[in-house]
């Protein structure tokens, strides 16, 4: 029987996942088909499972990160320390089928930005508080680099986009967009962060990769600031996904030690 793999969210348009995986079957004559399943409720997903045989592992995104754990039979240690779930694999036996969640972002996120990071970068600023961010979130910890989430509703132990005075900024020299705000088809927009304060000494990563450089990008760029795009942050963890899948966990490889990261 073909193997199958998808993506569950909602809604689904153009899709990375699907491009990737259809190419790697492709090119390594692997007998797979890899498609999105919409699931305006997260609850269908178990009814999903039952009526599409041989399919053996999901990527999940946007809505559904944190709502899909509930329904899963395990989570491994990074998914539960992270509280959001990218990654499920499913396993089908006698004792009927087994749902295991994992997070993949982390170790994309991981090994895409730590080698842009400086000594000089002790805190960042992580804009959007979906399940994106808290793998940032769990990162920037582990890489040694403390995160103030930023949103547009104030909440306790988070800032505002009003907040982000000029000593914040300065004090925050990582930028990390973790909210769809300049995703194609709104490449005109951009998060509202103060960009006149922006120096040579920012990175901005923007989890966006379509386009290939956002507003936020280039408005940081233009004030000399480091930038790079979540193209390869999604590369990553989909690789990270295809071992999951078949057995081989690589969700925590490259995920430096708590507070030892080396920059």
């Amino acid at each position: 029987m073909t193997k199958k793999y998808g993506l569950v969210g909602y809604p689904l348009g153009h899709s990375f996942s699907a491009r990737f995986f259809a190419g790697k079957f492709s090119r390594e004559g692997i007998d797979a088909v890899y498609e999105n399943y919409e699931l305006p409720q997260v609850d269908g997903l178990r009814q999903l499972v039952a009526d599409t045989p041989g399919l053996s592992g999901l990527n999940v995104t946007i809505p559904h990160k944190r709502h899909v754990m509930p329904l899963l039979d395990a989570l491994s240690p990074e998914a539960e320390a992270i509280g959001a779930v990218n990654v499920i694999r499913i396993e089908r036996g006698a004792g009927g089928v087994r749902l295991t969640g994992y997070n993949s972002d982390a170790l994309g996120f991981s090994r895409s930005i730590a080698p842009l990071l400086r000594p000089d970068h002790h805190a960042a600023l992580v804009l959007g508080t979906g399940g994106a961010s808290l793998a940032v979130v769990y990162v920037l910890h582990r890489l040694g680099v403390v995160p103030h989430c930023v949103s547009r509703t104030a909440a306790p132990g988070r800032l505002t986009y009003e907040d982000l005075t000029e000593e914040v900024m300065a004090a925050h020299t990582v930028v990390v967009n973790c909210s769809p705000v300049g995703m194609f088809p709104h490449v005109d927009e951009a998060p509202q962060i103060p960009y006149q304060w922006v120096t040579s000494a920012h990175l901005l990563y923007d989890l966006v990769y379509n386009p290939e450089e956002t507003k936020f990008m280039r408005l940081g760029r233009e004030r000399g600031a480091v930038v790079k795009n979540g193209l390869e942050m999604l590369r990553l963890q989909a690789m990270a996904s295809w071992d999951i899948w078949n057995g081989r966990d690589k969700e925590a490889d490259a995920l430096p030690d708590e507070g030892k990261a080396k920059r």
